[in-house]
């Protein structure tokens, strides 16, 4: 009987991994999903140059200062470094001998050329709704580019995630491909919003929580969420009234999407780079249709995992020292009231970034400054200054406290602890 138990166990223990390794390797869904013909293959790839930039494709796929789409640039993870590889159309080097079969299943599948796995770090389980005609246009604007010889960089990765064959369990836990299916009792427009948050734009990327796995967290689709590895804190895209968008008016959306500023606010960091890269290239009918999707979504909160370190310092010492301090330095851009001077200087009052659990934007945003990207609305954005080389850890804490804690805003006290700890972070 212990024999037979014994047996039972090694061959799950053996058989159940296999399959799953093997099912991987085999299913190719999709893959009877043919290109069909266009007419006008120079209108297909200027639509395909106008998807590139409402996928970001360069942002990652072209290193600082290098040649466009030739990859190399990393993309830090906290499994090590992805080094995001060349997609021009040179034949040893990048994607030239790639077929639009090749190509499609990379989006839809996530799989390379020769059927190995690719590290979701390229946003596959969000391009998998990209349809076939889009990535067709894409492939065919990526064969007009300029072939660039460039060897892809080996990846850095941590034992035992340098085991590519070991995304199969990944892909079994976190990723379903599939399409994009419009829902009928939504307008045109809707629909066209959700398509491109949902698929191109992968918003949810970094809008949504991770597990220590990098899987999204259940539940939690665009609440909000830590981009590992970057020290900002991606905020909620929900109707939640506080910490999302239930508030804001979609045209204020729309112009804060494309412009990077509008009355109530502007983005800063990582945002900053997607809006002046890709958002703002955007026709003003998908930008609007993705507010009206984003205006949509129902309310919720995620609370972001790791959070700061609690102040237990004295409270009302703390906020009188924040209030001096903002006085000073703060008060003459975002006024007395917090009301600000939008678009040039952000309202403080009814902040989302003061408003979130996490404390790093607003903690960053001090010690560093930052510009809004110069956009066609906002040619010359106004910047705050940094304060870091200016005030201390306890005073930065101090006036980030202030400003969290007042206004009709209650969130907990920010620990110099943590300024200390950003204040050694990478300002991108």
């Amino acid at each position: 009987m212990k024999r037979r138990v014994l047996l039972v166990l090694l061959l799950v223990v053996f058989l159940v991994p296999a399959a799953i390794v093997g099912h991987q390797l085999v299913s190719d869904p999709g893959s009877d999903v043919a290109s069909v013909p266009v007419a006008d293959a120079g209108a297909q790839v200027e639509r395909g140059r106008y998807l590139a930039r409402a996928g970001n494709c360069m942002a990652c796929h072209t290193a600082r200062g290098g040649a466009g789409y030739a990859g190399g640039r990393a993309i830090v993870t906290p499994f090590g470094r992805i080094y995001a590889s060349n997609i021009t159309p040179d034949r040893d080097t990048g994607i030239g001998t790639w077929t639009a079969d090749d190509f499609w299943r990379a989006l839809h599948n996530g799989k390379s050329k020769d059927g190995s796995f690719l590290y979701p770090a390229f946003p596959y389980p969000n391009y998998t709704k990209v349809t076939r005609a889009d990535a067709d246009a894409l492939y065919a604007y990526l064969r007009t580019v300029a072939p660039v010889k460039q060897a892809n960089r080996e990846h850095e990765l941590r034992f035992p995630y340098d085991r590519r064959l070991l995304l199969a369990f990944w892909r079994t836990l976190y990723f379903r491909p599939g399409s994009f299916v419009p829902e009928p009792d939504r307008s045109v427009e809707w629909n066209r919003g959700a398509y491109l948050v949902q698929g191109l734009g992968h918003c949810s990327a970094c809008h949504t929580a991770r597990n220590a796995l990098g899987g999204t967290v259940a539940d939690t689709d665009l609440a909000g969420g830590m981009i590992p590895m970057l020290d900002w804190y991606a905020s909620s895209l929900t109707s939640h009234p506080k910490t999302g968008l239930g508030d804001w008016p979609a045209g204020d959306l729309a112009t804060l999407l494309r412009h990077g500023v509008s009355q109530r606010g502007a983005v800063y960091g990582p945002m900053a780079e997607v809006v002046a890269g890709s958002l703002q290239h955007l026709t003003a009918q998908d930008v609007t249709s993705m507010a009206l999707y984003l205006k949509s979504l129902p309310a919720h909160d995620a609370e972001p995992r790791g959070g700061a370190v609690k102040e237990s310092g004295d409270e009302e010492a703390i906020l009188k020292l924040g209030a001096k301090l903002y006085a000073d330095h703060c008060a003459s851009c975002h006024m007395k009231d917090g009301r600000g001077a939008p678009p040039a200087y952000p309202p403080l009052a009814g902040s989302r970034t003061l408003a979130s659990h996490s404390p790093v934007n607003p903690i960053r945003i001090v010690l560093n400054g930052g510009y809004p990207p110069s956009t066609s609305g906002n040619p010359r954005p106004y910047g705050m200054p940094p304060f870091g080389f200016m005030l201390n850890d306890r005073e930065i804490a101090a006036v980030v406290s202030y400003a969290r804690r007042t206004w009709g805003q209650r969130q907990e006290l920010v620990s110099p602890v943590d300024v200390a700890r950003f204040r050694g972070s990478s300002i991108e």
